[in-house]
Parts: structure tokens; C-alpha cells; sequence
């Protein structure tokens, strides 16, 4: 448990020399969502047209945020720091656990403020909000395991700026975090399952207008999806230590 929290403790201290990338994370999201907001209302009406920009720069600015976590890894591995790891006791678990944790508390911090945000000045009234804090976790969740993935793969930090940047921009795309999924071309609405952000759309969605069903099923695919990626990363941190170089 020390060396878990030892891990989690070195890359919360990592994050706060600089915190810069975590602050626009945050930021960011609050800009966009006042400036789209009208447009997305003067097209679905009051309700739905704030359901659409909350939703939806949620989705897309907290995809841009699996960067937090792969910065992470890329740097350790930059440093060389990982072989100094791989000579101690802990665990690959503990150490993917104890860098997961101050990534985690960043993403859900993100989406709280967005939320909060929305809830005191845009008038957002979620439906239910027990539902829609399980729906943030969920997509938490996912982002950590992609993020963790991505991390753990990319070779260098040029490499995760353009994965992520990327990556984000078209899955948020497939998604309808940009446009709603109804006005966009029938080949991008079959393929928007593909995209774990259609999932996270689902979910915030129906915790939104109330549809539990939606919800609990979209948060559903969301552990899997975060579940499976986390597995990934771990596999391949600790295929690169039996190697003996650190990724």
C-alpha cells in the first residue's frame, strides 16, 4: 500500500510544479461552452441546446484531457525514471494505480467544474444527479484507461500530442460532442458506436434528460472500455520491464 501511495504522491507533485496543462483542461471548456451555447440553442431549442453544448464540450475537452495521464508515462520513460521503478518491490498494478489516481482526481475535477459551472450560470438542470455523478466516473473511468494505453505506447511526446489531439477531435466528431448525431451523414452515425465518446454522450445524455436506461447501459460500456485499455497498458509496461528497458 506505501508503494502504491509513494507513486500516486511523486506524480501529484509532478503535476503541481506544472500545472498549466491541468488549468487550460479546465478553463478551456468553460470559454467554449459559453461561446456555443446560443448557436446550440437557437438550432434544438433552450433545453436541448444546453444539453448539447454541456454534453458535448464535455466530451470533447476531457478526450484532449488523456494527454494528462500518457504525459505521465512518456515523461518517466523520458527521464529514465522507470528503470529505477522496475529495480523496486512494487507491483506493475501499483505503479499504473498510484500515476492513475492524481489523473483521475484532474479529470473528474474538470467535469465538475464544467458541470457546476453550467448548473449556476447556464441554467443546466439535470434530471438526476446521482446518475449523472455515475455517469462522469464512468467516463473517467474510460479516459484513464485510453489515456494510460496511449501513454504506454506512444514513443516520445511529439508522437502523444498527435495520437491524442487527433484521436480526440475525431472521435469527439463521431461522437456528436460537436454537432448532434441527427444532422451529421449516415455513414458517421453507423460508425459512432465505435467511438467510446458516443458512449460518454449516451451516458451524460440520458443523466441529463433522465433516461436510466441509456445511461446505466452507456456507463456499462464505459468500465469495459476503461477496463480493457487499463489492460493494455499494464500488459505492455510490463512486457518492456521483462525486456529490461522500461517500455
Amino acid at each position: 500500500m506505501y508503494r502504491f501511495a509513494a507513486v500516486a504522491r511523486h506524480n501529484a507533485v509532478l503535476f503541481a510544479r506544472e500545472p498549466g496543462p491541468a488549468i487550460g483542461r479546465i478553463v478551456m471548456p468553460l470559454v467554449f461552452v459559453s461561446l456555443l451555447r446560443p448557436l446550440y440553442q437557437a438550432a434544438q431549442g433552450r433545453a436541448a441546446g444546453t444539453t448539447q453544448a454541456v454534453a458535448g464540450t464535455l466530451v470533447l475537452f476531457s478526450l484532449l484531457g488523456m494527454s494528462l495521464v500518457g504525459w505521465a508515462i512518456v515523461t518517466e520513460r523520458g527521464w529514465r525514471t522507470l528503470d529505477r521503478l522496475r529495480a523496486t518491490p512494487a507491483r506493475t498494478i501499483e505503479l499504473v494505480a498510484g500515476k492513475a489516481v492524481p489523473v483521475i482526481v484532474l479529470l473528474l475535477a474538470q467535469q465538475a467544474v464544467l458541470i457546476g459551472y453550467a448548473v449556476a450560470v447556464l441554467g443546466l438542470r439535470p434530471a438526476n444527479y446521482a446518475m449523472l455523478a455515475l455517469a462522469v466516473l464512468g467516463w473517467a473511468v474510460a479516459l484513464l484507461g485510453m489515456g494510460s494505453a496511449i501513454g504506454a505506447l506512444a514513443r516520445s511526446h511529439s508522437e502523444l500530442s498527435l495520437v491524442v489531439d487527433t484521436g480526440s477531435v475525431v472521435l469527439g466528431g463521431l461522437a456528436g460532442a460537436m454537432v448532434p448525431l441527427s444532422t451529421m451523414p449516415g455513414w458517421a452515425r453507423a460508425a459512432a458506436p465505435a467511438s467510446p465518446g458516443y458512449w460518454a454522450m449516451q451516458s451524460i445524455s440520458g443523466a441529463l434528460d433522465g433516461d436510466t436506461g441509456t445511461a446505466l447501459r452507456a456507463i456499462g460500456v464505459l468500465l469495459a472500455i476503461g477496463i480493457a485499455a487499463g489492460a493494455v497498458a499494464a500488459a505492455r509496461i510490463a512486457r518492456g520491464w521483462r525486456r529490461g528497458h522500461p517500455l
